[in-house]
């Protein structure tokens, strides 16, 4: 069944942020995206122009015709609008038991403008209780009280702190659970990705960790996709705008939505003699290139995303498949217990990804991977990709 996740937050007029990356994260990871919208901006990529708040009977409104009619299987909170707004949704959730809710407290926008006041702020007090999880950057976490644990036992959410605000080469999300079967504490550590195109990136995290969840993911695995998604958003994203521009959501689609036991096919890599020659054909065939490793290896990327490769390494003596997995391991495992044979069991290979493999009836050489970023955005990408 398609994933129903009811988004309550504002209109961001430039697209890059609030329901417009909100519909188009949970849209390029399955699922449906209903909409209660609490205020509309005027705003683009240098900053925020002017608010107008929706009523909060109108809010809730919006909240009741949807459910009544369609349902709902996750719910995302964004930017607010008013106390009062915040007051009523808290009240409405309680309608909703069972029903997960991720709350992102909006506070402020990429380009600094303020979208909640002292009082909605004070307000988020009653959404935190609703919440499973809430996604505060650094920033708002201070605002909330500054100390994760108190808010987890304050209101039984997990709190999932980001790291992007701070200094870092490094960012690291951590994860406060409230559940007492996970650890009390989880660590995502990656390189920061240099740059302004980064609007939206705690709308589109905390409305990818909705679809998670209505997909019945547990919390961690739901915000580990979630990351993943953020991240190849950021550098797929078009370049629009003079400030904080939106990221390239539209890119990501076959790259994180796949399940554990539904690989998808990634790419095949072919044998080459003349790597210049095959680099040339296969270009003149209009596939762009992106990689180059002369003269033992090339990669070209096709419409959609997969990849095609040409390698002149004597280990290419037939053509290659590859299965990019959600969980290479849980996949594997599934595979054997079924009375699939591997020639080479999961391991880290030096390029940056794991890997398996395997071969099919005929004999064809079959490899299963899991590689996050690195599958389509190795350090030796070529730069003008």
């Amino acid at each position: 069944m398609t994933p129903r996740i009811l988004i309550i937050a504002g209109s961001d007029s430039g697209g890059g942020a609030g329901i417009q990356a909100d519909i188009k994260t949970v849209t390029m990871l399955g699922g449906h995206a209903m909409t209660a919208i609490t205020a509309i901006t005027a705003q683009n990529t240098l900053g925020v122009d002017g608010v107008h708040p929706i009523p909060a009977r109108m809010v809730i409104a919006q909240i009741d015709t949807v459910v009544r009619d369609i349902g709902v299987d996750a719910v995302k909170i964004g930017m607010i609008g008013s106390p009062a707004t915040a007051l009523a949704v808290a009240e409405k959730l309680a309608d909703l038991p069972g029903v997960p809710v991720v709350f992102d407290p909006v506070m402020v926008a990429s380009s600094g403008a303020e979208l909640a006041d002292k009082a909605t702020v004070a307000a988020f007090e009653r959404l935190m209780a609703r919440a499973t999880v809430v996604t505060p950057n650094l920033p708002e976490l201070e605002a909330l009280g500054g100390d994760p644990r108190a808010l987890v036992r304050a209101h039984g959410c997990a709190v999932l702190v980001k790291g992007g605000h701070g200094e870092s080469d490094q960012v690291t999300d951590r994860l406060y659970s409230s559940d007492p079967e996970d650890p009390p504490e989880i660590d995502w550590t990656n390189p920061r990705i240099e740059s302004d195109n980064n609007h939206g990136t705690g709308c589109t995290l905390s409305s990818a960790i909705a679809c998670g969840l209505a997909q019945e993911w547990d919390l961690p695995e739901a915000i580990r996709r979630a990351r993943r998604f953020v991240r190849i958003a950021m550098r797929e994203a078009p370049g629009l705008g003079r400030g904080h521009g939106p990221m390239g959501h539209q890119s990501v689609r076959l790259d994180t939505n796949m399940s554990f036991f539904e690989p998808m096919l990634n790419q095949v890599t072919v044998p080459a003699q003349d790597l210049a020659a095959s680099e040339k054909f296969y270009r003149l065939l209009g596939l762009r290139q992106i990689v180059r490793a002369s003269p033992r290896y090339a990669r070209f990327e096709t419409e959609g995303g997969a990849t095609f490769s040409v390698a002149t390494d004597p280990g290419y003596t037939a053509p290659v498949v590859y299965f990019e997995c959600g969980d290479l391991d849980v996949t594997v495992a599934y595979l054997q217990q079924q009375g699939v044979k591997f020639e080479a069991e999961p391991k880290d290979e030096s390029w940056g990804w794991r890997e398996a493999r395997l071969r099919d009836p005929a004999g064809n050489s079959v490899r299963l991977y899991q590689a996050g970023e690195m599958r389509r955005f190795p350090p030796w990408r070529l730069d003008d990709a």
